[in-house]
């Protein structure tokens, strides 16, 4: 049983998310303003990328630490439509299904969430906006130390690091990337970023002093898109508080009150519509530090929603 916790009784102010959960498999059960949560047991991307495979159980261990939070809100409904997996290495059939429940979810006004997996599961997850919002301008909000803009080689086909390539050659990409490294991407992906217009706030550039700033430019990226989607790559925090992750960060950012006063800014917006995590890497994790992390991180817009 994934989801359990503390019981405390069955009265609705001593309830926790484990007691509001429902197991689904119909997507018409979904009501206006619910969760729906999807998990991507998803890492072929990561395996093509020449990265640590093992991101791909990692949906169900998120799960397991999310079960616990208090539930903080008048109206809380969290519908999970269990995992999606990838068979016989089949990257764009598995991104190909979690779009299709992506579209069902948000055509009946739900709130989608999906628990990676790795990075390429961001493709799949705008995908399926894109298929329940044809004619808005989609805003991608990239909380993540890289721009996951590299050019496919035919010979590997999508990885975890070329979603936003694949957006940008198919259609004018809005993107705003939080927490970039400068010693995580090459000249040439900086050049297509700029290329391409996306946006983006440097790791170095995340403290409080400049929040004023931080703030101004999530504003000006928010005004100017119909919807946002927001995706986050654990790898973006510093090796400390997230520890199993495919590309661990000695420098990366801390989930720090600099940190959480723009995120919550982030999940305040009414234009947010989606949100998922990736990269977490249960085999390498010390004491499930960065499944914590990843499951607290999805609990904030679950007390801001």
């Amino acid at each position: 049983m994934i989801w359990q916790g503390r019981f405390d009784g069955e009265d609705p102010l001593h309830h926790r998310i484990f007691q509001r959960v429902t197991l689904e498999n119909n997507f018409e059960n979904i009501k206006e303003n619910d969760f729906a949560l999807q998990g991507f047991s998803v890492d072929e991307g990561v395996r093509r990328n020449k990265g640590k495979v093992g991101a791909a159980v990692a949906p169900d261990h998120i799960r397991k630490n999310m079960g616990n939070f208090p539930v903080t809100t008048a109206y809380f409904s969290l519908k999970d439509f269990g995992n999606i997996s990838c068979q016989d290495q089949n990257l764009e059939e598995a991104q190909q299904k979690l779009a299709k429940n992506v579209h069902q979810i948000l055509f009946n006004k739900a709130k989608s969430i999906v628990l990676g997996g790795g990075h390429e599961v961001m493709f799949a997850h705008y995908s399926g906006i894109r298929k329940a919002y044809p004619n808005s301008k989609i805003g991608i909000i990239n909380i993540d130390a890289h721009f996951d803009n590299r050019e496919i080689q035919p010979e590997i086909g999508a990885t975890s690091g070329t979603g936003f390539y694949q957006i940008a050659e198919n259609e004018t990409l809005n993107s705003l990337h939080i927490g970039i490294q400068k010693n995580s991407n090459t000249l040439k992906l900086f050049d297509y970023a700029h290329q391409n217009n996306m946006k983006y706030i440097l790791a170095d550039e995340l403290f409080f002093e400049n929040l004023p700033k931080v703030y101004e430019k999530i504003n000006e990226f928010s005004d100017s898109v119909d919807i946002i989607y927001l995706t986050i790559c654990m790898d973006v925090f510093n090796v400390a508080i997230a520890p199993g992750v495919s590309a661990q960060a000695c420098n990366g950012i801390f989930a720090d009150p600099t940190f959480m006063h723009f995120y919550r800014h982030i999940l305040n917006n009414k234009k947010l519509v989606a949100l998922d995590v990736a990269e977490v890497n249960p085999g390498i994790d010390l004491q499930e530090r960065t499944s914590r992390l990843a499951a607290s991180l999805i609990n904030e817009w679950f007390m801001e929603g």
